[in-house]
């Protein structure tokens, strides 16, 4: 079993914040997949479902986004699972819209919410970042994740959301490099990015 946890802020004033596009992706998830309706539970809300024949907990905490992982914790503990089977969708900074890397383990950078998966479940879980970009100046971070992203910005986010659901299977299987590269070619293939870009940024 595997838990996948997608970051952000509940109620409709987040909604469309740059931040939530760890909640975008996980709706796009199950829906794609025709996972069980969403219940409130763990400090959240959650949707059952199997992708690539791995029975997959998809996880919305409904704590805010500092207090992730509280939700995290009380989930992975219920289903017994360990960092390791954890699997968080967040957005990234330090990548340029639209791309995505996969990782176990490493820095939070400044990232309240896998700040506090880590408190409570340890470092060793894997994180799919989100490229939403950097606003270019540090004083601007904080408006800038926490503001909607811009009507021009809406195709690439479908997409890239699209292409994470589409894909997903490889994530609970176990494959992170094939999940990150076929993601890469599907917003490639739509014009995303140019066709010499390996994804390597």
């Amino acid at each position: 079993m595997r838990l996948f946890v997608g970051l952000g802020n509940p109620g409709s004033k987040y909604a469309n914040n740059r931040h939530n596009i760890g909640f975008m992706a996980v709706d796009e998830i199950a829906r794609r997949h025709g996972f069980a309706p969403w219940r409130r539970r763990f400090q959240g809300e959650t949707s059952e479902g199997t992708l690539d024949r791995e029975k997959v907990v998809l996880l919305r905490p409904t704590t805010y986004m500092n207090e992730s992982g509280r939700a995290v914790q009380e989930a992975a503990n219920f289903f017994k699972l360990g960092a390791s089977d954890v699997t968080v969708f967040q957005d990234e900074l330090e990548l340029p819209p639209a791309k995505v890397r996969v990782k176990v383990g490493g820095g939070i950078a400044g990232h309240n919410g896998l700040r506090s998966i880590t408190s409570h479940i340890g470092n060793e879980y894997r994180r799919v970042r989100l490229g939403i970009g950097h606003p270019g100046v540090k004083e601007l971070v904080h408006s800038h994740v926490l503001s909607d992203f811009a009507k021009s910005d809406r195709a690439w986010v479908e997409a890239l959301c699209a292409a994470v659901a589409d894909n997903a299977g490889l994530l609970a299987a176990g494959h992170d490099s094939s999940f990150a590269n076929k993601v890469h070619l599907a917003l490639q293939a739509k014009g995303f990015f140019d066709k010499g870009d390996d994804g390597a940024t």
